[in-house]
This record gives structure tokens, C-alpha cells and sequence, in this order.
């Protein structure tokens, strides 16, 4: 809840209980600091190359849930997306065109050289929305399990062949289902 709304929850249940006031203090004050207090960026964000950023940007969004942090927008004085941070839950990922740090798309070397991992709420479903929304499916929906982890997971590419590999932590897995890595069943 905002601060200015939790006032106003305060200054109601004051005029009927003046208690209030004293235990709402310190939920007030908590929320303030949230509002106020600048957010930590993620220890490690992926940068991903991409010829097309804009294109990029709008398939991340519309295929795999990311929303566009837009304050971190970059852009050129030509009008052209330098740098956009995307987040998904707590995580983040920056996007530019290719060749800044030498970082290029699979698109123009032809290989993928590595995947990201991301964790979901609900892998079925975000599935779902993936397919829909056009991306490739490399691997489809299974289970899979390391050590005393459970896993549903699926892998797909975006339009310029970065592998994305999509996961839900199964909170409980009976043994006899499990299986080793990807790809192993």
C-alpha cells in the first residue's frame, strides 16, 4: 500500500480507535522507506546482443512476460535504442545492438554460445503465452530432476536465436520420477 493511501487508512481507524495511530507508525514508516529508498539493481545482468533492439524489445515483452524498465533507457540522438533493461521478477537483463564489447546476435555468427535461465511462477503457463506469441519452441514442456530438485521446464529461441530456457522449482517430486539433466531422457 502507497503511504498517502495507508494515512488515510490511519486518520479512518484513528477516529474510532486512537490505538491505531501508535501500531500503523511503524508499517507508515516501513512503506515510506520502500517509496524512498533507491531499489538495488540484481549482482549480475545479462547483457544480450541484438541487430534488431526494437524488435527485441516488443517480442521479450509480448512472448515472455518482461516489462521495460523505462528509466534505464538509452537512446541515441538519432533516435535509436542504445540500451533497455527488461525485468522479469527480481531478475534483469540488459539489451543493445550487437558489437558494443565485441557481443554479437546468433543471428549473424550462426551459433548459439550460451542460454539464460529463468524461473517462473507457473512454466505451463507461461508456455502458453510463449507459443502464442510466436517463439520457437527448441524443447518442449518436461520434468526433470538434480539432486533432490524438482524441475518443469521447456527452451525456446527468440527471433535471432538466443535459447532461453524457462523453469518451475516442483516443490515435491516423487523419486521414482526422476530423470537426469535435459536432453538425457
Amino acid at each position: 500500500m502507497k503511504p498517502l493511501d495507508l494515512v488515510r487508512k490511519l486518520r479512518r481507524e484513528a477516529a474510532f480507535e486512537p490505538a491505531a495511530l501508535d501500531r500503523g507508525k511503524a508499517v507508515l514508516m516501513a512503506a515510506i522507506r520502500q517509496e524512498v529508498e533507491p531499489k538495488r539493481w540484481p549482482t549480475i545482468v545479462p547483457q544480450v546482443p541484438y541487430q534488431d533492439v526494437v524488435a527485441a524489445l516488443s517480442f521479450l515483452v509480448r512472448a515472455f512476460g518482461f516489462r521495460e524498465i523505462p528509466t534505464a533507457r538509452l537512446v541515441t540522438a538519432g533516435g535509436v535504442i542504445d540500451h533497455a533493461v527488461l525485468e522479469l521478477g527480481e531478475g534483469v537483463i540488459g539489451i543493445g545492438p550487437e558489437g558494443h564489447h565485441g557481443a554479437i546476435s546468433p543471428r549473424s555468427s550462426g551459433i548459439e554460445s550460451q542460454y539464460i535461465s529463468v524461473y517462473v511462477d507457473d512454466v505451463d503457463a507461461h508456455y502458453q503465452r510463449a507459443v502464442a506469441a510466436g517463439a520457437r519452441i527448441a524443447a518442449g514442456l518436461r520434468d526433470y530432476f538434480w539432486g533432490d530438485e524438482g524441475h518443469r521446464t521447456y527452451e525456446a529461441l527468440d527471433p535471432e536465436g538466443h535459447r532461453w530456457r524457462f523453469h518451475q522449482l516442483l516443490r515435491e517430486a516423487p523419486r521414482s520420477e526422476q530423470r537426469g539433466r535435459p536432453g538425457e531422457n
